[in-house]
Formats: structure tokens, sequence, C-alpha cells
């Protein structure tokens, strides 16, 4: 793989910082569902974007599957419609594994730009499931939930590329 000038050479990911990154991000999600903003139709889905993430760094190790076993976790603990938060993860990280190798060449910024329409293809499929089911309408205002998440993608992305850029064993006379 061809790097970007000045772009930095990343250690292999461990995979039990993957799946504790991934469970912190669903006990977060679920303490944000009984904080005090509750459901709310705006507050961000903080497990789709870990993993949007994984899926585009890691692809091999998080796909399909485990999207759809962690949006089943977020469909009991919510009292949705069984499925809903499955699908719209499963479909998150199937887009996002399609898009991986060309999504890795931006900087974070236009990454957040490029997921954007990921983000905003999920909340649309849960919107739909959920008129499917008979659930109304939550407003116009959960259309900032996408909008948040990408805002939230360069943070996300530093925290869980950290681990990958210290040096195995640094020397003062090794570049890398």
């Amino acid at each position: 793989m061809i790097m970007r000038p000045g772009q930095q050479l990343l250690l292999p990911a461990n995979p039990v910082f993957i799946w504790t990154s991934l469970v912190v991000a669903l006990m977060l999600n679920m303490l944000m569902n009984i904080g005090p903003f509750g459901r709310a139709a705006w507050v961000p889905d903080l497990l789709a974007v870990v993993l949007v993430f994984w899926s585009v760094h890691q692809s091999l190790r998080i796909g399909v599957g485990v999207a759809f076993i962690f949006g089943l976790f977020m469909d009991v603990h919510q009292g949705a419609l069984l499925g809903q938060h499955a699908l719209s993860y499963s479909v998150l990280s199937f887009l996002s594994i399609t898009m991986h190798r060309r999504l890795v060449f931006f900087d974070v910024f236009n990454q957040a730009v490029q997921i954007l329409p990921l983000f905003v293809v999920a909340q649309l499929l849960d919107l739909l499931v959920r008129f499917l089911a008979g659930d109304g309408f939550p407003g116009w205002v959960s259309m900032l939930s996408p909008v948040i998440e990408s805002v939230i993608w360069p943070v996300a992305s530093l925290m869980l590329l950290a681990p990958q850029r210290r040096a195995p064993d640094p020397d003062n006379d090794r570049p890398l």
C-alpha cells in the first residue's frame, strides 16, 4: 500500500483493544439512553461510530456479523423492534467495508465528510423500520444524529488509533 507523505506507520491493532473499545461504546450508548437526555432523537450513536471505525480499519476482524450482534444488544436494551438496530448496524458495516480501501487515503476530516452519508443511510433505515412497525416520526431533529456522529469521527479516530501510533521499542536513532 502506498502511504501519503508524512503518514505514520502504524502497529497492528490489538484484538483485545478492539473488543474492549466496542464493549465500552456499547456501555456508553446504554448509559446515554438512561442518562439525562433519555432516548432523544438527536443523541449520537457512539457504538455506530466505533463499529464503522473498526470496519474501516480492521475489516477482516470486525464485519457485518459483529455489527449484527451488537445491534441485537442495542435492540434488547432499548426495547426496540428486534432487528431494528441490527439491520442498520449491518448495513452501516457493509457500506463502510465496501469503501474502506478508498477511505484510508483521506485525512480524518475528509473521512468524516465521506462517512456522513453512511450515517444518514443508517438513520433512514432505522426510521423506515420504525414506520413499518407503526411508530411515529420522531421529528426532523433526528437528522442531527448523523451530523453529530460525523463530527465525532475525528476524535474517535484519534483515540482509537492512539495505541497503534507508539513505537514498539523507542529508539532515538530510528526514524520510524
